[in-house]
């Protein structure tokens, strides 16, 4: 009996990483929920179009800034730190985003801009510490499930958190709405557990700037150093910032003209984005518990799953084509996604794992917005059918070729 509490204790059903999963969860409807209801802002005439692009360019700049600083501090001094420390960071900016849309003219504006860019800050420095407590609460061999488990609360957040935010905001207002967003990320700051973390003093001697400094990019070169110790993490790492660099980029500026288009309104956009969450509520479910012989191999093969969606939308077909292939793309994802936080989780050193994971999100995502900015460009110029050809085909030969390093086929040194 004994043997069986101490193994629930450690598993997903233990407490500690209950609190952990509702505090992510919280934290990720207070991101994802943001941008929906600053959306219905603009409807009401509050900020113009071009305000909320600033706005979120603001808000997506405070998280690349603070992806590198937060791995170190996470690292040095303590995960569960760094969670409470931005969890309260991004509670507090939003009033001054309230405030921002309750003044009128450049004061309001400079409020706005300071909250969202703040608002990065504290949603940028949860993410790696948030990844790197998952093992800190659960045992090693049921890290995989955790894992799904994580990926099934960002899922369910991105299906419901921009609905309900938009329900919320509709019938409340938006201001209470967003007070709403800085309670959810007081919970993310409260309920997560407090584990026994390995962290290592500074050694470094001095307190000054420079020497700070210094510490500092020790730190940085030694995240570095570790991640080139693992050839399958970066070409899996190169592999990933491919596909999000030019598949989701397609998702996010090529889709809804198409929709517009060639299936008259937004349809094929609601239908293929919820086909996508949902196929990767599955993909999760599925790899909470399937064990592929060759992990690494298929993790990267569910990754160019995502090559379907540029392909399926550069011939105008039945509806029924894309949206198919965002729900398989879906599953890919997550067939991807799991097996690599837990292997990037087993395989890295404790005290350096936030570092790297901060490295993970910063050089997967942080590319994205360079894609975001040039694929519309590209389209006017070449037209949409190359275009979409070209991503595919990256999308496809990415995840491919990252299979070639020896250590790829089981995401293990």
């Amino acid at each position: 009996m004994a043997v069986v509490e101490a193994a629930a204790s450690r598993g997903i059903g233990s407490i500690d990483f209950l609190r952990l999963w509702a505090g992510s969860t919280a934290s990720g409807l207070g991101t994802w929920a943001l941008p929906f209801v600053l959306g219905l802002a603009v409807l009401d005439g509050e900020i113009t179009p071009v305000e909320l692009g600033i706005v979120l360019a603001a808000r997506t700049a405070g998280f690349l800034v603070a992806m590198p600083i937060s791995g170190v501090l996470a690292d040095r001094s303590g995960r569960r730190k760094v969670v409470l420390g931005a969890s309260l960071i991004a509670a507090a900016a939003i009033p001054l985003i309230i405030a921002g849309l309750a003044l009128p003219g450049q004061s309001g504006g400079v409020l706005m801009l300071a909250g969202a860019a703040i608002v990065g800050i504290g949603q940028g420095a949860c993410r790696p510490a948030y990844q790197a407590l998952v093992p800190l609460v659960v045992d090693r061999e049921r890290l995989q499930p955790a894992n799904a488990a994580m990926s099934i609360s960002v899922r369910v957040t991105n299906l419901v958190g921009p609905a309900l935010a938009t329900a919320l905001a509709l019938a409340i207002g938006v201001p209470t709405t967003l007070a709403g967003i800085a309670v959810l990320w007081l919970v993310s700051a409260i309920v997560p557990p407090y584990p026994v973390e390995p962290f290592r003093p500074f050694t470094r001697a001095g307190c000054g700037f420079a020497a700070t400094m210094a510490r500092f990019g020790d730190d940085i070169a030694d995240g570095l150093r570790e991640v080139r110790r693992h050839p399958w993490f970066l070409a899996g790492l190169a592999a990933l910032t491919a596909v999000i660099a030019t598949g989701y980029s397609v998702t996010g500026v090529i889709l809804p003209i198409i929709s517009r288009d060639d299936y008259g309104g937004p349809v094929l956009l609601v239908g293929a984005t919820t086909a996508y969450t949902l196929g990767a509520l599955f993909g999760a479910v599925l790899v909470a518990r399937w064990r592929p012989r060759c992990q690494g191999w298929a993790a990267l093969g569910g990754l160019a799953l995502y090559g379907l969606v540029p392909f399926s939308l550069a011939v105008p077909t039945h509806i029924a084509v894309p949206i198919g292939a965002y729900c398989v793309a879906g599953v890919g994802i997550e067939l991807f996604n799991v097996p690599w936080f837990t292997a990037t989780q087993r395989e890295v050193p404790p005290d350096k794992l936030a570092r790297v994971s901060s490295l993970d999100f910063l050089f997967s995502y942080g590319f994205a917005p360079l894609g975001l900015a040039a694929i519309a460009p590209l389209g006017q110029a070449f037209g949409f059918l190359p275009v979409l050809l070209v991503s595919g085909c990256v999308c496809v030969l990415a995840p491919i070729a990252a299979m070639l390093p020896r250590s790829s086929r089981e995401f293990r040194v």
